[in-house]
């Protein structure tokens, strides 16, 4: 391994051991330890393990593997879950069946990895990327009617061009806020994209702020009554958000079928994936 890094054997050990809090020689016993308790939990013998697992002899792997776990080899129960048992680690690295390790994220508990926040990143940083690959097309194309387009819900009228889908990717949340905020309903904003792009602006930072709020306070159980519909409705406000990214999401790809449609050659914007979106965030 050192030598892959071009490195001493000494200052590699130094350096990996600063950077893991764990010398690589123990968190690479502890990992095969782990490995084995799972080979073990699922049906394989000690003996077979205990050479997988690098040892030179049974004897020497069943003290490690009980000092570890606390119980002898033999003794290991079947696995309970997805994940196998862990050892304590400072650096949340461990072995994830069959082959391959876990790295656990930091800090534990919220963050911006957790599943809610990476979506609601990942919609308003799509939609900010929609309307500039839009900004490369003709008004006639930003405009027209599009064949076989659908009203996506029937409150909100019909949207069969790219700038009224647009348009009701950021009203949604425009409203929902004034819902939350307890404000009057929303004037309609311009939907050219400078003007997007200036309400986008304007709404993503807010939208951002009140879904934190909601976390910070435990508040996705909460219920919203809302005045502004008519008759007023009430609404949980976990699932408001729910809705929000449901929705956001199938007109995000809509547009983003028509733009490709109209210009084919543009590999800019991607396929909506978070994943990618997240391998390519500076």
């Amino acid at each position: 391994m050192a030598a892959g890094v071009y490195s001493s054997p000494f200052h590699f050990a130094r350096q990996f051991s600063r950077g893991t809090g764990e010398s690589p020689v123990s968190l690479r016993r502890r990992v095969m330890l782990e490995r084995a308790c799972w080979q073990l939990g699922a049906g394989a013998t000690v003996t077979e393990v205990a050479f997988a697992a690098g040892y030179d002899t049974v004897e020497g792997f069943s003290r490690a593997f009980t000092r570890a776990f606390g119980h002898p080899p033999s003794a290991t129960p079947p696995p309970t879950g997805r994940i196998p048992r862990w050892l304590p680690a400072a650096n949340g690295i461990h072995f994830h069946p069959p082959m391959s390790l876990w790295v656990e994220g930091e800090p534990k508990g919220r963050s911006d990895m957790d599943p809610t926040a990476l979506l609601l990143h990942h919609d308003l940083d799509d939609t900010r990327l929609l309307l500039k690959a839009a900004t490369g097309l003709s008004e006639e194309q930003y405009r027209c009617s599009r064949a076989g387009a659908e009203t996506v819900l029937p409150w909100d009228g019909p949207e069969e061009s790219i700038a009224a889908a647009l348009d009701h990717l950021i009203r949604t949340k425009e409203s929902w806020l004034a819902s939350i905020d307890g404000a009057d309903t929303p004037g309609r904003g311009g939907d050219d994209i400078p003007a997007l792009l200036a309400r986008l602006d304007e709404v993503g930072p807010r939208w951002l702020d009140t879904v934190r709020e909601i976390d910070r306070r435990g508040g996705w159980g909460d219920t919203l009554i809302d005045a502004l519909c008519d008759p007023p409705e009430s609404f949980v406000l976990g699932s408001v958000i729910a809705h929000v990214l449901t929705y956001s999401a199938y007109r995000r790809q809509q547009v983003r079928y028509w733009i490709r449609g109209d210009a084919p050659d543009d590999d800019d914007i991607g396929w909506g994936d978070p994943i990618e979106w997240l391998r390519n965030r500076d």
